[in-house]
């Protein structure tokens, strides 16, 4: 089982000198992967439900500091060697798969292959609004940017896309990643549309809850719909949100789950280095 920290670039990790005590620490101890949040924008008084708490709103409200998710992650590239730097998720039909195709890339280089693209579809209606995008399409742009991206990673000479969203190519898209194969995507979500298009597409699915039961319906959900697409689904890693619990983790591991993703123990400098090593001691050491 692999242990993951996740929001590691909103709140007080926006700040620079906390978020590099954060990744360095977090290596150290033998934390596997650091993952960053997406909201370019939060309109103000949304009304759009969000999905992951019972409230309904982002937690820390409308002005917590939520900066680009992955140029935090080549910040924390440049002060680790070996801690794994995802996305989790980027929002991805708010974005042109030629500039994600760029950036991911880059990351990739500039880490030595250790970048996960985990990508979402989103669920904040107002933001696509803001950004002048129809809503109800971003599942179509999400395929076919998923689509587009293996293309531009791929080794062909020339990368091509020709869809109802994205239409290019022949394009040459260097560098390419360190990754052979690309960058792999985690598909985020747990509604079915996300299971099925992590059946389809993903290299991994990040459902963010880790209620057993509804996981289980989930990955069974995946699983059909990549036997349906002619993929094996054992080859489509499973990750979820948790507790730094060891029995709840063996419990997830007993499902299929290689990586569980948690929140970070503090907010502080010394808060985060007595936490990461408690986590590495009485949790880390025993899974």
């Amino acid at each position: 089982m692999k242990l993951g920290l996740m929001f590691v670039n909103s709140g007080p990790f926006s700040n620079p000198a906390l978020l590099a005590h954060l990744a360095a620490t977090a290596e150290r101890c033998g934390v596997e992967s650091m993952w960053t949040v997406e909201h370019v924008v939060i309109p103000q008084d949304y009304k759009s439900p969000y999905p992951y708490s019972t409230s309904g709103k982002i937690p820390g409200g409308e002005d917590i500091a939520i900066p680009d998710p992955l140029l935090p992650l080549a910040f924390a590239a440049a002060v680790t060697k070996k801690i794994k730097l995802a996305t989790g998720v980027l929002i991805l039909p708010q974005r042109h798969p030629l500039y994600v195709a760029k950036e991911v890339a880059t990351l990739d280089v500039l880490s030595n292959g250790r970048a996960i693209l985990g990508i979402g579809s989103g669920w904040l209606e107002e933001e696509f609004t803001s950004l002048g995008l129809d809503f109800h399409t971003r599942g179509a742009r999400t395929d076919e940017a998923i689509k587009s991206l293996r293309a531009l990673w791929s080794d062909a000479p020339g990368s091509s896309f020709h869809g109802k969203h994205f239409n290019f190519g022949p394009v040459k898209c260097y560098p390419k990643p360190v990754q052979k194969g690309g960058v792999p995507i985690h598909v985020g979500g747990h509604s079915p549309a996300a299971a099925r298009r992590a059946g389809r597409y993903g290299d991994g699915f990040f459902p963010a809850l880790a209620e057993i039961p509804k996981l289980k319906e989930l990955f069974a959900l995946m699983k059909t719909e990549a036997e349906k697409a002619g993929r094996d689904p054992k080859q489509i890693e499973l990750s979820c949100m948790g507790r730094p619990r060891v029995d709840e983790l063996k419990a997830l591991a007993d499902i299929g789950i290689s990586r569980v993703v948690i929140a970070p123990p503090a907010f502080d400098a010394e808060g985060l280095t007595r936490g990461l090593e408690k986590l590495r001691d009485d949790v880390i050491a025993k899974i």
